[in-house]
């Protein structure tokens, strides 16, 4: 169907001097003061079910006494040696859903402690100080691994391995190191060039040799990977975003999430990069709520975030929800996306998904016996622009080419990330079973590299 529309995306939205302003830290830092405070309601409980509850174990309540004494080298220390992504964590995380979600306070008094909060404070503290570097590497061992992917997993693991005496070989694909935490997070969530920061506190452990615009995509690579390197780590996340499969899929003006996040993210002057003024974001996990909390605040008059389940559905926590929903983004549930609607191209008209994006037609879904049926009823949205965030997979054909056994479109490993092919271990987004976390993927970083470190020392 395509109908008269004259779109509307375009760059300078806002007035210059406010992009700063709307890009700013979403979450400022604590004051000493305010750490203080903070750290003084916890009540150091042993075996602290906060400490469970982080996929990292971090000694929570052991940072936390440390804060109280002032001592925030110490307490960047506790953090790190669990976390070497600790930072970055502490900004991203669903603390909401995971060590603040079971801390004693939010039952005698309605709110957790402010872990995540507390540990940023501790770890920025340090690598902002005169001495960052607390960390040594072990004597070399001759030993040499190669880490393909250098996002959190990659990084964890390639850290973990250069403490250890390893030497490392860090293979990207991308220009700049840091994978989901460079290129994937929404900008407020991590201002100041953060990213990067990290990147460097890490590799001057020593050790780690990095080679940008490196991609893994036929079986010789990885054949010649593990014939070169005593072992293979694989963290290269998922690269391929999911399809709609409905018609007009591939309009102008419909762009996957992730490639305008990763676009936003690189780009140096926020008032040239175009934006709908009608925006639809259609998903419902963090990657949904972090393009269209971006796209409004580069000034979209209207940002829809449309999601086929209800509200218990969606991945992105509840505060990332409330997030949205105070940055002006309407969330939308229960609607299923039907066809994408194209203005006609008059210079080629009859060209299959001709012309632009000016609305998107979902179809009304209710439960029925367990299983989403369309009820008969649509609504149409107007749009200049849509961001497909509905999930990501593998999309390479060559790890199951290359012998490697796959559950559910990723890579299979035991619970150390040893995959079916000897000396190879994978973790992060691209392995079977994780929680899709940033927090998640440095623990299989870590633990493998302990795993391929006592693999290393057999051989």
């Amino acid at each position: 169907m395509t109908v008269a529309h004259h779109p509307d995306i375009r760059p300078g939205r806002l007035a210059a001097s406010d992009y700063a302003t709307a890009f700013a830290d979403a979450s400022p830092r604590l004051t000493r003061s305010q750490a203080l405070l903070e750290a003084e309601r916890c009540l150091y409980c042993f075996d602290a079910p906060c400490a469970t509850a982080c996929p990292t174990s971090i000694d929570v309540p052991s940072f936390i006494k440390r804060i109280a004494d002032d001592n925030l080298r110490g307490a960047a220390r506790t953090i790190l040696e669990s976390n070497p992504l600790g930072g970055m964590c502490a900004r991203v995380c669903p603390t909401e859903n995971l060590c603040e979600a079971v801390c004693v306070r939010t039952t005698q008094e309605g709110k957790p402690v402010a872990i995540g909060r507390l540990q940023r404070h501790a770890v920025d503290a340090l690598m902002e100080s005169a001495q960052p570097h607390i960390f040594t590497r072990a004597t070399a061992t001759g030993k040499t691994v190669a880490v393909v992917g250098a996002g959190p997993a990659g990084l964890a693991c390639a850290h973990t391995l250069a403490r250890q005496g390893h030497d490392v070989a860090l293979f990207d694909a991308r220009p700049k190191t840091g994978g989901l935490n460079e290129y994937g997070l929404a900008s407020y969530k991590t201002p100041d060039n953060f990213a990067q920061r990290e990147v460097q506190w890490l590799l001057a452990i020593g050790g780690i040799t990095v080679h940008h615009n490196w991609k893994l995509e036929t079986t010789a690579q990885l054949d010649s990977l593990r014939r070169d390197f005593g072992a293979v780590f694989l963290g290269m996340g998922l690269s391929a975003t999911r399809t709609l499969g409905v018609p007009g899929e591939h309009l102008k003006g419909v762009r996957n999430a992730v490639d305008f996040i990763a676009e936003l993210r690189q780009c140096a002057d926020l008032s040239t990069l175009p934006v709908g003024r009608r925006v639809v974001v259609i998903g419902g996990g963090m990657t949904a709520v972090d393009a269209a909390v971006q796209t409004r605040r580069l000034g979209s008059e209207t940002v829809h975030m449309v999601y086929r389940r209800g509200p218990e559905g969606l991945s992105a926590s509840q505060a990332e929800q409330e997030w949205a929903q105070t940055n002006g983004v309407r969330i939308h549930h229960w609607l299923a996306p039907q066809e994408i609607v194209g203005t006609l191209d008059l210079a080629n008209p009859a060209a299959q998904d001709a012309g632009h994006v000016c609305a998107v037609r979902f179809a009304r879904q209710t439960l029925v016996d367990g299983t989403l049926q369309a009820t008969g009823e649509t609504e149409v949205l107007q749009a200049d622009m849509v961001l497909k965030a509905i999930g990501q997979q593998l999309g390479n054909p060559l790890f199951r080419q290359s012998g490697l056994t796959l559950n559910a479109g990723r890579i299979a490993t035991d619970a150390e990330g040893q995959t079916s092919l000897a000396g190879v271990w994978a973790g992060g987004d691209c392995r079977a079973g994780g929680l899709d976390l940033t927090v998640a993927a440095v623990e299989h970083g870590k633990q493998s590299a302990h795993a391929i470190h006592a693999y290393l020392n057999r051989a």
